[in-house]
């Protein structure tokens, strides 16, 4: 809006008119002037062209008829609508031969999306959940405290009207999760509705599918790019990647499945003893466990006094020497079993 610089106290916008110009010029309506001192409380009235001098008496102004006055305002913003339709309609013209060109072959491109940002990834998120109507399966792995806070104030402004909409959600998170009084806050809100929550000792990355009909993933650590996917066999194939994962998860109501096996190994170490042997270094390894570094650390000097360890090369020596991963896959193996 412009304002009125004539007079620092007394601001206007040029479509408004303060309390004392609306009063003044109906009093000048009424009588058919007013006196130009009284008008010097409401310098808008003179701006605004809705007074003028009086010919006869330089003391008096006479006021404009409302009709004059408001066809004066109403003329230069008429004519700008007029050459914004002409401009739109000289631009359809351009594109309305390329519209019935190529659409089908054109199509496929935007199955995959590029989203840059924060805001056009949001913007996508908010749309896609705006029009999820049966199901949505999302898998969120552990970030840093303030990132997480963050992300659970975005997901509850996104699963709410869902769930008030019947819309069943499925979320994985990591066994640490159990352990978040803020994450344990963030679910019980929604204890009653078609929501359903599983941990896993391990995730990737991020995943939200809708519907299956249309998925987000990260391209960056850092989250400010991601993948808009909607091609359906991309899309089937990530759901079929979360339901393996969802099938091997323990419901979040179930008791703590951080427990001790035989060989004095909790199901955590047990895969963090995978991690090292795959040759992760200990930030990749809290990361993908949903832990901070720290405690991954803790749990790695606990794996070495219980295999008697005494550096971390022969701490890998140890894990693959003493069965415990062997002894995993075959625990695996009969579970697959029909």
């Amino acid at each position: 809006m412009v304002s009125n610089g004539t007079n620092a106290t007394h601001p206007h916008a040029v479509t408004e008119l303060c309390e004392d110009g609306r009063r003044l010029y109906a009093d000048a309506l009424r009588t058919g002037r007013i006196l130009r001192t009284e008008a010097e409380s409401a310098p808008c009235l003179v701006e605004f062209a809705l007074l003028h001098p009086d010919p006869d008496d330089a003391e008096w102004l006479r006021p404009v008829p409302p009709a004059i006055a408001l066809a004066q305002r109403l003329n230069p913003i008429e004519r700008d609508i007029t050459e914004h339709r002409r401009a739109s309609i000289a631009l359809s013209e351009i594109f309305e031969p390329f519209m019935a060109l190529g659409v089908q072959d054109i199509a496929p491109t935007h199955s995959i999306s590029v989203l840059e940002g924060l805001d056009r990834i949001n913007a996508a998120l908010d749309l896609a959940t705006a029009h999820c109507r049966t199901e949505m399966l999302t898998v969120q792995p552990s970030g840093s405290a303030r990132s997480a806070e963050n992300r659970l104030v975005e997901a509850l402004e996104r699963d709410k009207p869902l769930i008030e909409r019947g819309v069943r959600i499925r979320t994985l998170y990591q066994h640490t999760a159990r352990y978040n009084p803020e994450r344990l806050a963030y679910v019980d809100q929604f204890a009653n509705g078609k929501v359903e929550y599983r941990t896993i000792d391990e995730l990737v990355e991020r995943l939200i599918i809708c519907d299956e009909a249309v998925a987000f993933i990260p391209v960056r650590d850092d989250r400010q790019v991601a993948l808009e996917l909607r091609h359906p066999g991309l899309v089937r194939y990530l759901t079929k990647v979360f339901e393996f994962m969802w099938g091997r998860a323990v419901p979040l109501s179930a008791g703590a499945p951080y427990e001790t096996a035989p060989d004095g190994i909790t199901d955590i170490q047990h895969s963090i003893a995978k991690l090292l042997v795959e040759g992760h270094v200990d930030e990749a390894i809290a990361r993908r466990l949903g832990m901070n570094v720290r405690t991954c650390r803790a749990h790695i000097a606990k794996l070495a006094t219980v295999l008697g360890s005494g550096s971390r090369a022969q701490l890998g020596y140890l894990i693959a020497q003493s069965g415990i991963l062997e002894q995993e896959h075959r625990d695996l193996g009969e579970e697959s079993q029909p």
